[in-house]
């Protein structure tokens, strides 16, 4: 079964009254085109490429809403070579392989090149990718995929390699806005024959509830164009005056908005972006941002566990012993939300976040670690010392195990001179406490202790 065109009907929509508004307003060529300038102003390669028909294998990386379908088929009615569209959640390898297949004829026996479009391409898998690689490397097929993840981790590293990644930006609130104003008044495609008009400021609301995306803004237009035209009938009937005028305000979109939907995917590129977030927010000591983060992530639906468990490392890695405590609050924070799920466990999340990024930050215990494992890694590793090895047989005591152990409680300052590490290692520090919060107690400590160390060895000497 040869893949479904995803463009075939596009002049039916278009032009469909019935048709979404999103679908009949989405631009024909690049004047109509809203936002992305920096990739398809007049004279930027993106665009030169599809205006002279040259274009290479690209992938489309950006949110929903954004403009990938969009540029796919301006190309469509731009290039003079085959065009074939579809997507991912509807194409199987079969069909892959039926397309590859005609591409590779009629470049062989035509001379006509294929341009293939992939919508939501991150869901293909390995080998259905790994289909499309033969093809792209001879010459056969313009490869243009679309996807909201990030190349790096959905799209195979071959096919990644041959293609240039273009990103695509969330729409500005100004530019949805001027979306929103061109189907107010496209009397082809839009509203413009529904005697409607809408104040800016509910415009504007529109535009910051889309979050980026035109698609939700031009949704939540055609609803609130809608809900205006029916309260409006409803509001002038029996009356014979003028054809009534509908008008959406303020007031109207309370009805129409709901509790906005957070751009988030947990297994994804926005996961890591926000816990990054979240994290470097508080390492940085900032309150303020770590509280940001966090709404984001627990209104968007995050595992909860996942970030009780987040600021649980973070309480070692980046705090430490400056403040002690910082770890217990973390674990009781993650112990509170177990206990009273959410969303009561909210409040417990933002007291540990607000916490960690007051208390005072040191990565000495995380460096220190790493240091200590690197040398475990690429030092040889040497037996224990006799003298710290456990000897509770007869046998391993005549073997010397336990030899020289030193009992640090019936010494001076309870320290002595002995030296716990291999002697290869002998002398070698990891961990160095920082001057911040309870580590300047601490280094006070070694230090003393230091002292205390080589005065028992200047004395046995």
């Amino acid at each position: 079964m040869k893949p479904r065109n995803l463009f075939e009907s596009d002049h039916t929509d278009r032009t469909n009254k019935t048709s979404p508004l999103a679908e009949r307003m989405r631009p024909d060529n690049f004047d109509q085109f809203v936002g992305q300038s920096e990739l398809i102003a007049s004279g930027y390669p993106l665009r030169e490429a599809i205006e002279n028909d040259t274009l290479q294998s690209i992938i489309l990386w950006g949110p929903p809403g954004t403009g990938k379908t969009t540029l796919a088929r301006i190309i469509a009615k731009s290039t003079q070579a085959r065009f074939i569209a579809f997507t991912a959640v509807l194409t199987g390898i079969k069909d892959i392989k039926t397309v590859m297949a005609e591409a590779e004829t009629a470049r062989s026996q035509l001379g006509q090149r294929t341009i293939v479009f992939v919508d939501e391409i991150h869901r293909f898998n390995k080998a259905q990718q790994d289909a499309f690689l033969p093809r792209v490397e001879a010459g056969d097929i313009t490869l243009i995929g679309a996807t909201t993840e990030n190349p790096s981790f959905e799209v195979n590293a071959a096919l990644l390699s041959r293609s240039k990644v273009f990103l695509l930006k969330p729409l500005s609130t100004k530019e949805i806005v001027l979306i929103l104003r061109r189907a107010l008044s496209d009397t082809d495609h839009g509203l413009g024959t529904c005697t409607l008009t809408a104040d800016n400021d509910a415009l504007v609301a529109i535009a910051k509830h889309a979050n980026g995306d035109a698609r939700i803004g031009l949704n939540l237009l055609e609803l609130a164009a809608n809900l205006a035209t029916t309260n409006n009938l409803k509001s002038k009937s029996g009356s014979s005056s003028e054809p009534p005028v509908a008008h959406i305000d303020r007031t109207l979109l309370t009805h129409a908005l709901q509790k906005r939907t957070l751009l988030y995917d947990k297994t994804g590129e926005e996961h890591y972006n926000l816990i990054s977030a979240l994290h470097k927010s508080i390492r940085n000591s900032d309150p303020d941002a770590g509280l940001y983060w966090l709404a984001r992530m627990v209104e968007a639906g995050e595992d909860p566990l996942y970030i009780a468990r987040r600021l649980i490392r973070f309480a070692s890695e980046d705090i430490g012993n400056a403040d002690p405590t910082a770890l217990t609050v973390a674990v009781a924070a993650k112990d509170a939300v177990h206990f009273i799920g959410m969303p009561e466990g909210n409040i417990t999340l933002a007291q540990a976040v607000t916490y960690l990024a007051t208390a005072p930050k040191s990565n000495a215990v995380y460096e220190g670690f790493n240091h200590a494992s690197t040398d475990a890694h690429k030092e040889i590793a040497e037996p224990v010392p006799l003298h710290l090895r456990n000897a509770p047989t007869t046998l391993m005591k005549e073997l010397d195990y336990g030899k020289g152990y030193k009992y640090a409680h019936t010494e001076d300052g309870a320290v002595t001179d002995m030296d716990c590490l291999p002697p290869s290692l002998s002398g070698r520090r990891y961990y160095h406490p920082s001057n911040r919060g309870y580590e300047k107690e601490l280094s006070r400590r070694l230090l003393a202790w230091l002292r205390i160390k080589r005065k028992k060895r200047e004395q046995e000497s």
